[in-house]
């Protein structure tokens, strides 16, 4: 971009321009929604057989396209207006200068170099000092950088001029001037280029192929625009959202766009709206519903195996999403970062008066496992809590990369840390003070839940500055210590601070790492032996645990400890580690770590009914237990 091409450059025509397609996308928008809401089960009620079978195949298709276009034209959209906010600066800066080259009479090339006239008189000769031409310090190597030159004595540069050569426009009253206005000539159209190049790359990846095919090809090509176009927008984002304010700040910055300025964010940055505390739950779920398929797609093009596993709990979540359900579900969270993101309620937590999140334990991953099982945790805490008061949600919180099973955890070759707790608590109360922004209601009762793993990163995010945000009351259930000692360290009170540990869940026994010499599993093989003492597969050989009768776990004291000082709820027992006397040949289970939400037969119906009444806020519901 040049001088001549930048002054005449009008950013208001490419806002215009932004305007023209995201009215494009929203069009392709509601054209989808008809077909899929109105026109394809219209069809569906009235006509069987081959034909309407191959009706329903092309108004399928048509949908595809749409759907294209709306997300395409979305982009568009966010990269032309991100162009126009951007290049304005630049343009304002170059108009300035060549205001001021012309109040003071000088001359400006196409290049941007400025020749100013004779002035000042030579101390020596007495004669008029020559006029010249200043070239501005455009930042690259040859004729006119600064960086090949040094000063003269008052701290100016000359092109040509230095290592003791003398400058023959040294005292010309006008050559600092000129300098100046060249310098901020360059700097104008060298920022210029770099905007104009970086947003030309991604404009130019916003092609669409021959044809009316829309696959999974074609989705994957679009993730890879998403990607380019907040790759060029990057700038454009920080300067125009509050993306390091606290969620409150980012709920006041939403709240006071327009209603089309909200439209344009939704359509071109979906992946950064969806995950951005502070927004209404509807706004995330509606731009995460729109940013899942792009996911998929991507994670279909890579094919290994963390895409693979990713793509059976991407997959998964969207089946469920186009089932009906009550509750009704909402993405609150989704992304492949790390070990995979998930956020998932049941009810809208921004209308809800009684909301809880869930923060799920070792071994959990966005796979299919988490979808199908994991998520369900949240469904049956919000369906039961809605029988005592309708108006709860329940959400379960996958924000984190929480501890992976390996033989090198469990036998003791690489030690079972806090690490991943202290790394997740951040993002974990950032949502939570979200999820106390967005809320309509005066108080909302929020309710903090660990299981397993998850309650030592419940327990981090209590030792922040300030505790989690909003929090009246903290569940801890198959936990292993949450960092602190006493229930009244978390921050709610400790009659705030409810417990369940079933009596076979082995995780709620395992002895400190000072007992255990760092082993999950106690010493690895040998203790199936009888050797040290603790861990899973000791406590089936050994009987016992822990010998210890000091209350401290993996993590801390035993939250379901009368030390400890918490509410202890009821569970059922839950099955033994085996079902049989023969360590050898039968098979380990986990159940009784695993039921704590589920209500259904033959699982834990007495702590999922005490988790929902918790959460509900009826504490009177609660069935107590005498604390170990």
């Amino acid at each position: 971009m040049d001088l001549s091409e930048l002054k005449a450059l009008k950013p208001s025509e490419y806002a215009e321009a932004a305007d023209g397609y995201r009215a494009v996308s929203g069009m392709a928008d509601t054209a989808r929604e008809r077909i899929d809401k109105q026109i394809t089960k219209a069809m569906q009620k009235a006509n069987e057989g081959e034909a309407a079978d191959a009706a329903q195949k092309q108004l399928k298709k048509l949908s595809e396209n749409f759907h294209y276009t709306q997300v395409e034209c979305g982009l568009i959209s966010g990269a032309l207006n991100g162009f126009s906010s951007e290049i304005a600066a630049p343009r304002r800066r170059l108009l300035e200068a060549l205001q001021d080259a012309e109040a003071l009479a000088y001359t400006v090339s196409t290049n941007g170099d400025v020749t100013y006239p004779a002035g000042g008189k030579n101390e020596l000769t007495g004669d008029e000092i020559p006029g010249g031409t200043a070239v501005g310090n455009n930042g690259m190597l040859g004729p006119g950088n600064r960086a090949l030159h040094r000063p003269d004595s008052k701290g100016l540069y000359t092109p040509g001029v230095g290592n003791g050569e003398i400058d023959p426009h040294r005292g010309n009253p006008h050559h600092a001037k000129a300098q100046h206005i060249a310098d901020r000539i360059a700097h104008a159209l060298r920022e210029a280029a770099e905007i104009d190049e970086r947003y030309s790359k991604a404009l130019e990846k916003l092609k669409a192929a021959p044809g009316l095919s829309v696959d999974t090809k074609t989705w994957a090509d679009v993730a890879s625009d998403a990607d380019a176009v907040s790759s060029a927008s990057a700038e454009y984002l920080r300067d125009n959202m509050p993306l390091d304010k606290s969620p409150a700040d980012i709920k006041k910055w939403w709240d006071g766009l327009s209603g089309e300025e909200r439209d344009e964010y939704k359509r071109a940055f979906p992946e950064l709206i969806g995950n951005l505390d502070g927004i209404p739950a509807e706004v995330r779920d509606e731009a995460n519903r729109e940013n899942l398929p792009l996911l998929i797609a991507s994670m279909e093009s890579k094919g290994d195996d963390d895409s693979r596993t990713k793509l059976g709990g991407l997959k998964r979540i969207q089946e469920r999403l186009n089932e009906a359900s009550v509750p009704p579900m909402y993405l609150l969270g989704i992304g492949d970062e790390g070990n995979g993101r998930a956020i998932i309620s049941y009810g809208n937590p921004d209308t809800s008066k009684n909301v809880s999140a869930y923060v799920p334990g070792l071994d959990t991953k966005l796979d299919e496992s988490f979808a199908n099982g994991t998520v369900n945790r949240a469904f049956y805490t919000a369906k039961l809590g809605r029988e005592m008061d309708p108006s709860t949600a329940s959400i379960v919180w996958l924000g984190y990369d929480a501890p992976q099973m390996s033989f090198e955890l469990l036998s003791g070759s690489s030690v079972a840390s806090a690490n991943n707790a202290e790394h997740g608590a951040p993002a974990y109360n950032s949502f939570m003070g979200g999820i106390a922004a967005t809320n309509e209601n005066a108080d909302p009762h929020i309710t903090a839940i660990g299981h397993s793993y998850g309650s030592r990163l419940v327990g981090a995010a209590t030792q922040m500055p300030g505790g989690i945000p909003g929090a009246d009351d903290i569940i801890l259930v198959g936990s292993p210590g949450t960092g602190v000692d006493k229930a009244s360290d978390l921050g709610v009170g400790k009659g705030h601070v409810w417990v369940g540990a079933a009596e076979n869940d082995i995780v709620t026994k395992l002895p400190s790492m000072k007992e255990n010499g760092g082993a999950l599993l106690g010493g690895g093989m040998g203790l199936i032996a009888g050797g040290p003492a603790g861990g899973l597969l000791g406590a089936v050989a050994g009987g016992s645990v822990s010998d210890s009768d000091n209350n401290d776990l993996w993590f801390g004291k035993d939250p379901a400890s009368e030390e400890f000082g918490a509410n202890r709820f009821k569970t059922l027992p839950g099955p033994t580690l085996v079902d049989a006397p023969d360590v050898w040949n039968s098979d380990l289970t986990l159940d009784a770590h695993s039921n704590y939400f589920n209500p259904e037969p033959g699982k834990d119906q007495v702590s999922a009914r005490n988790i929902a009444a918790i959460v509900a806020g009826e504490p009177g519901y609660v069935s107590r237990e005498k604390p170990r």
